[in-house]
């Protein structure tokens, strides 16, 4: 596992990457309040069939730094696309969880050269909740209750199959939002919009899989919500019985399938 740092405008972001050079990359983009080590089981899969697999940390998260000027979509959306350029590549297939498939799907829209094909994981690619709803969660992340209202909701976001290193990796997780600006950088992630995603839904051309854990709690029905994304684009759907908002974190052997099997069928 090589570890890299890319400075990009507001500070640096930390980088993960392993695989053969010169394999086809893949840039794998965590959800809020989580890390590259989303990741920490899929990328030796996909580095043992040849591929490149590169995972970064969003603005004011992991290892990456807590003082940039923002923290939405189109932010993450602008390094990705460095990330992409930073390793060498013109292109690149995009693992996006959560927030990440959002700012997959807008660079697919707005750079579509750049994207070789979309996995989607519990993606948030439109708003859910509507100004009032936006208005409550950032309350509810407001010191000094906020980071025990996150910790006791994250630890929610998982299924019942789970690794072994699992309990490991969320007190892993929250010990990073622990930090000095982190919590702070978190409300300003929390209070994203997704309307610049859901803008650029009907612009992507990618070969799309959208994976959703059938108990993800982020979603009403979350079957529904991942047949609808990959209707919208033209995709195809796969559920993971019994996983979370994380699946690739919670049973990675089935989703790394489902992910190699379909970037094989897509070329």
């Amino acid at each position: 596992m090589e570890e890299l740092k890319l400075q990009v405008a507001g500070g640096e972001l930390a980088i993960s990457v392993m695989g053969p050079p010169a394999g086809q990359l893949v840039v794998c983009v965590p959800g809020m309040g989580e890390s590259r080590k989303s990741f920490r089981h899929l990328m030796p899969m996909l580095a043992a069939q040849g591929w490149r697999a590169a995972a970064f940390d969003l603005r004011g998260h992991g290892d990456s730094d807590a003082e940039f000027p923002s923290y939405d979509d189109p932010a993450a959306a602008a390094d990705i696309l460095a990330v992409i350029g930073y390793l060498g590549h013109t292109s690149a297939v995009l693992v996006g969880n959560s927030m990440g498939a959002a700012a997959a799907v807008i660079v697919a829209a707005q750079q579509p050269q750049a994207v070789d094909a979309l996995l989607l994981l519990g993606p948030f690619v439109r708003n859910r909740v509507g100004a009032l709803g936006r208005f409550a969660m950032r309350a509810a992340l407001l010191r000094p209750w906020g980071p025990t209202i996150w910790r006791h909701y994250y630890r929610s976001l998982f299924g019942s199959v789970l690794p072994d290193d699992h309990y490991t990796h969320v007190e892993q997780s929250l010990a990073l939002l622990r930090r000095p600006g982190r919590w702070r950088a978190f409300q300003r992630t929390a209070a994203t919009s997704h309307q610049p995603a859901a803008s650029s839904l009907a612009q992507v051309s990618a070969p799309t899989l959208v994976i959703m854990g059938d108990r993800d709690p982020d979603f009403p029905n979350p079957i529904a919500e991942a047949q609808w994304v990959a209707g919208v684009l033209d995709g195809d759907c796969a559920v993971v019985p019994d996983a979370g908002h994380y699946p690739m974190g919670e049973q990675p052997d089935l989703v790394g399938r489902m992910i190699i099997n379909f970037l094989r069928e897509a070329g």
